[in-house]
């Protein structure tokens, strides 16, 4: 932990504790808000996934598998590691 984070940290213990969960509030949003800058670089590279899939699928390189399917294979490969 920084001094500065120390300091602004022990400014806040002087803070009602509606006042404190204000600042954590908005703590929050701001970490929120500077994550939003980089949604459409997120929503781009899941573009590129899901076209990629997609064409796998439909040109038949991609075996598709029933959920119900999936989610037994998946138990199953778990509780083999378990043992």
């Amino acid at each position: 932990m920084t001094s500065r984070l120390a300091e602004f940290i022990e400014a806040g213990y002087t803070l009602t504790p509606d006042e404190r969960l204000e600042a954590a509030r908005m703590l929050r949003l701001s970490v929120d808000h500077d994550t939003d800058r980089d949604q459409a670089e997120i929503d781009a590279a899941w573009d590129d996934v899901i076209d990629r899939r997609v064409e796998e699928i439909v040109s038949g390189r991609t075996e598709t598998v029933d959920g119900r399917a999936g989610l037994a294979r998946i138990r199953d490969e778990l509780s083999a590691r378990r043992r």
